[in-house]
């Protein structure tokens, strides 16, 4: 089946769909698209690990402060 047979049948069905289901799909959609973007960052997270691209104590300290200081 061809990404747009499958884009057309998705739409078919929530054509049809009640109020309730269609907000449990939407649901399902957002948390599905929120977990894709925490897989992105943890990945880019390690890949930053491995690369040495790392903050000491004292450095992430200073980043706070920093932060707080220009609020």
């Amino acid at each position: 089946m061809s990404t747009l047979e499958i884009r057309n049948e998705i739409l078919e069905i929530i054509k049809n769909e009640d109020e309730s289901s269609l907000k449990k799909l939407y649901q399902i959609i957002k948390n599905y698209k929120h977990q894709k973007q925490l897989d992105k960052m943890i990945e880019e997270g390690e890949e930053d690990i491995e690369n040495g691209d790392l903050y000491n104590t004292s450095e992430v300290e200073k980043m706070l402060n920093s932060w707080v200081n220009n609020e």
